[in-house]
């Protein structure tokens, strides 16, 4: 850990500065408190988790208790007893006040019903489809936060490039200076170079501007707090991968890819909601029964119960069963649409990856001998400059030149980094590249 001192109001204060690399950065970003998208992710496992609750509990008794101390009075006309009767006998049409205790439980119990199986062994699939939808978001934070730390990179190199112009610019004027002292050089030639410094000084401002954009937009991927101070222990480089066949990588992403397994767990549920559909045409099965005591008050109530199973055959519906046949249907073929096209986006990331790949390695080679062929131009012009056999135009246009390589440089060493990383989220091994 490095401690920057700061003066606020007077009073010092030490700020801690957090070493970063790029496993670390991901790992922030993965946790509890990183990234929203990660946390919202786990949310929605737990949730779908309760939802295999739910559709267990259609297997399982529901047991209800009650107890009900009522008093009324009842017109027993409206229940039809209103016929002739002897004469001298009078039936009564109003009876009571009288009281009514019962306390009661109740089972219900299903005994079979196909469809709730099926919904049941899609409400598990659906955990595991959340499941991979979480692994698929973890990956793309992982990928979003590679990304952001590798454009932090690129801006650092470009603060180091900078600086490293302003020095040699600063180095020229001097020379400059020097060799108009000497009387070998002219006072335009020394204005030039003041120009050149100039231009060099803004840039480097900028550069430092963009490291800072660039720092920002990876806190708040990280979901860290935006004053954090962080120091980056990686920089940019080439490391040299082995991408084997195309096969080969196709076969392993089409193996690791959670977007595909995730598509495939779908595909299952709707097929299992399909199969639900289907099944309510069956007949179920479900038993039932109560017990408990009855009678005018607690003293003196009698044990009574009831027991019996139902068999429902289902007839006529007014179609909304075929509607909601055809309708899961739709939702089957969708994804299945919806697989064909996640396997064939795999496929394009594969190949667009390694084809990326080939061309980053081929830019570094390219930009690592550009710089190479500029630096000695630039060396070989500022020795004839200092020899008095050339003018100071000719080590501007050299340090331009110059300038130019290490800008190549920088990009060609991100774009094959950001190919690298391409490949490893295109095959499914993310874990590996922030591990390498």
């Amino acid at each position: 850990m490095r401690w920057v001192f700061l003066l606020c109001g007077g009073i010092a204060f030490a700020q801690e500065t957090l070493p970063l690399s790029l496993k670390r950065a991901v790992e922030i970003a993965l946790a509890p408190e990183g990234s929203p998208r990660v946390a919202l992710a786990e949310e929605s496992i737990r949730q779908s988790q309760t939802g295999i609750a739910q559709a267990r509990a259609a297997f399982l008794p529901d047991i209800e208790a009650s107890v009900t101390d009522q008093n009324e009075t009842v017109n027993l006309r409206t229940f039809g007893l209103n016929f002739p009767l002897p004469a001298g006998v009078s039936f009564p049409s109003l009876v009571g006040p009288f009281s009514v205790f019962d306390a009661r439980a109740t089972a219900n119990q299903s005994v079979f019903d196909f469809s709730s199986i099926r919904k049941y062994q899609s409400s598990k699939v659906t955990v595991q489809a959340t499941k991979a939808d979480a692994e698929t978001t973890r990956n793309q934070v992982s990928d979003a936060i590679a990304r952001a730390y590798l454009a932090c990179l690129r801006a650092d190199a470009k603060v180091e490039t900078e600086r490293a112009n302003v020095d040699l610019s600063d180095a020229l004027l001097k020379l400059s200076n020097r060799q108009k002292t000497a009387g070998t050089g002219l006072a335009i030639e020394v204005t030039r170079a003041q120009v050149q410094l100039a231009n060099d000084r803004q840039n480097l401002i900028v550069a430092q501007n963009d490291r800072r954009k660039a720092v920002l937009q990876l806190l708040r991927a990280m979901g860290l707090n935006l004053d954090a101070r962080i120091e980056f222990t990686d920089k940019l480089a080439y490391k040299p991968v082995d991408v084997g066949p195309m096969e080969a990588a196709l076969d392993r992403a089409r193996k690791e890819r959670a977007e595909l397994k995730a598509q495939a767990k779908r595909e299952e549920i709707a097929k299992l909601n399909y199969g639900s559909v289907k099944a309510e045409r069956l007949p179920s099965i479900s038993a039932f029964g109560n017990y408990g005591t009855i009678g005018p008050e607690i003293v003196g109530a009698l044990p009574t119960r009831s027991v019996g199973i139902t068999l429902r055959v289902p007839v006529f519906d007014g179609g909304r069963r075929d509607a909601r046949r055809a309708e899961s249907l739709s939702q089957l073929r969708q994804e299945e649409i919806r697989s064909r096209d996640v396997r064939q986006q795999v496929e394009l990331d594969v190949r667009l990856a390694l084809d990326s790949i080939k061309s980053a390695a081929s830019q570094v080679d390219t930009a690592r001998e550009g710089l190479t062929l500029a630096e000695n131009e630039l060396a070989q012009a500022r020795r004839r400059y200092e020899g008095g056999v050339a003018n100071s135009i000719e080590v501007t246009d050299a340090q331009t030149r110059l300038d130019r390589a290490r800008d190549n440089q920088i990009a060609a060493l991100y774009n094959y980094n950001l190919a690298r990383l391409d490949l490893a989220t295109a095959t499914g091994s993310i874990a590996e590249y922030l591990n390498q």
